[in-house]
């Protein structure tokens, strides 16, 4: 499940140097990069990565690896920096503390990761991956229930029916197979996986239970715990955060949703589907309010106001009681602005979606003099942590929910990758701007960079000018052939030198679509480059490459390669 998306406009890095696919004409590397899947490495979804890849569409050449890296690479976990126990500790073994340890091993570290709970953190047991195994449920029995949608196709399907149980086990044993995987996958390469609570003691040294150890360099990454507001009574049985909600205990009639974000909507997008009703709480004056303006307009026409969905907007839940004793849960509504009482609303559950907190407390960060901000450990734009006095603590570095940079579980791999590169010699700033986001709904929405309010008030500080290109799915004949035509993508760009500040997308597999423009942000290519690129017709990518073509831009492109589209 994704949490609240949040984003640090610090000055973006220079794009990283290019590293092609290996050729016929180029030797192979002796130590092939692993590729990724959703934000886990490939090793988590049972691949040995001992195993030599012999195709060069698997093998990413680096043109800098050290000789020394990749010796201690190919033989493990290697040898700890003289006088430390670890060259890297990491405290959470969550996403994005599994792909920092790869990353580090891959680079010749010796490493610990500490985990107080199980390895894959809130994405993997209680986030992402379980809530995908829900919404795969969901978006069969929406098919299946659309009668009008299967008489299309010339399809005739009896009533759909579901066994709760069943759907709840897909999503545990789901959880369990990647968790496990994930586990596997750091064992094989040789990270030392520590059982405890991890905490800070001082400069470069760490506990975890009775046991003390040093390293060269620290990263934080305990992630975050659903947020409750104050007056909510949790019982996780008729009041209950997405935690509860992924266990699939129930499927109540009628569900209050207090939030609609990414998890407000994805959790609607399941219980409508299993048949419950559904009530928005919103406290601000709009749904959806963290997404493009003109994609939750066409979100809200599809996602909700054909379902059996009403809503609450400005309003605040100034507490919830769980139902018992017979009487159902109560929630009582007050005005956003004045705080005056508004509407008590009865139902039989309450599902709060508030977003996240960051999981810092314990971690032993009075011992270096570090203030957290909200519950945040505050970074600078390399993670490094600052301290009370604004210095930044040797060493010691925090990534992903804690530092609320960006609470995704990804953008939490890519900062721990960018921390591992760090530490090895190679300094680099990540562009939180080119990491894309997605909601799982059916249809799905994604977006990466700015909305358009955002981009044209940067444009207005900044002194340029902004254009806007839209392209719609009942134009793709891939889309068309699904009966999958509601859609629009939308990029908002600089037409003097072809920038991409951002890109939105509403319709079918927009999650998969969004990372050619994600990609196209983080290598600083422009629109006059990449709309010669050539798209398989008919696939659903054509969608993002009308997109491009769309756009007006000034300047001429530096390639002169003529784009064909090849008919498959």
């Amino acid at each position: 499940m994704q949490s609240a998306l949040s984003l640090s406009f610090s000055p973006t890095s220079l794009p990283l140097a290019n590293r092609p696919l290996c050729s016929s004409n180029a030797a192979p590397s002796s130590t092939p990069r692993n590729l990724r899947f959703c934000g886990l490495r490939r090793e988590a979804f049972g691949f040995s990565p001992s195993k030599q890849l012999t195709s060069c569409l698997f093998q990413i050449q680096s043109r800098r690896i050290e000789v020394s890296a990749a010796a201690s690479s190919s033989a493990g976990n290697g040898a700890p920096s003289k006088s430390f126990d670890y060259d890297l500790i990491i405290i959470g073994a969550g996403v994005g503390g599994h792909g920092a340890a790869l990353h580090a091993v891959e680079k010749g570290l010796k490493t610990a990761i500490i985990e107080g709970d199980v390895v894959g953190g809130t994405c993997v047991n209680r986030g992402c991956v379980p809530s995908k195994a829900l919404l795969a449920v969901s978006g069969r029995m929406r098919e299946l229930q659309n009668e009008h949608h299967m008489k299309a196709f010339g399809l005739q399907v009896s009533a759909a029916g579901y066994d709760r149980q069943g759907v709840a086990d897909h999503a545990s044993n789901l959880a369990t197979k990647i968790r496990n995987n994930l586990t596997n996958s750091m064992k094989a390469l040789g990270v030392d996986i520590l059982t405890g609570f991890g905490a800070v003691l001082g400069p470069q040294k760490v506990k975890y239970g009775d046991n003390i150890i040093t390293g060269k360099d620290i990263i934080i990454a305990t992630g975050s715990v659903p947020f409750v507001p104050k007056g909510i009574e949790v019982d996780g049985k008729t009041v209950i955060t997405s935690d509860h909600a992924l266990k699939l205990e129930s499927v109540p009639d009628w569900i209050a949703i207090v939030g609609s974000g990414y998890i407000g909507l994805e959790f609607s997008d399941v219980y409508t589907a299993l048949g419950s009703e559904v009530t928005f709480i919103e406290a601000l004056d709009q749904l959806m309010p963290g997404f493009d303006p003109e994609i939750s307009k066409l979100a809200q026409r599809v996602l909700i106001n054909p379902r059996k969905i009403d809503y609450h907007t400005g309003v605040f839940a100034s507490k919830i009681t769980p139902a018992k004793d017979g009487k159902p849960v109560m929630i009582e509504l007050i005005d956003a602005k004045t705080k005056e009482p508004k509407d008590t609303l009865e139902v039989d559950a309450a599902l709060i979606a508030t977003g996240r907190a960051p999981f810092t407390n314990g971690l032993g960060l009075e011992n270096i003099n570090v203030v957290t901000q909200r519950g945040f450990i505050p970074v600078d734009e390399r993670m490094r942590v600052i301290d009370g006095n604004g210095k930044l603590v040797p060493h010691l570095y925090c990534i992903g929910d804690a530092n609320g940079k960006m609470m995704l579980a990804h953008a939490a791999s890519a900062q721990g990758i960018s921390v591992v590169e760090q530490v090895t010699g190679r300094d680099h700033v990540l562009n939180h701007l080119s990491i894309p986001a997605a909601c799982f709904t059916h249809p799905e929405i994604s977006m990466v960079g700015l909305t358009e309010p955002q981009a044209r008030e940067k444009a207005e500080k900044e002194g340029f000018k902004v254009s806007i290109a839209k392209t719609s799915f009942k134009a793709n004949t891939k889309a068309l052939a699904e009966n999958e035509g509601e859609g629009l993508a939308k990029m908002i760009y600089r037409p003097d030198n072809g920038e991409i500040l951002g890109v939105h997308i509403f319709g079918l597999h927009a999650a998969d679509l969004i990372h050619e423009a994600s990609n196209a942000i983080a290598l600083g290519t422009r629109i006059q480059d990449i709309k010669l690129a050539v798209h398989a017709h008919p696939t659903l990518s054509e969608v993002v490459d009308e997109l491009f073509k769309a756009a007006k831009v000034d300047s001429p492109a530096s390639v002169t390669a003529q784009s064909v589209k090849v008919a498959v």
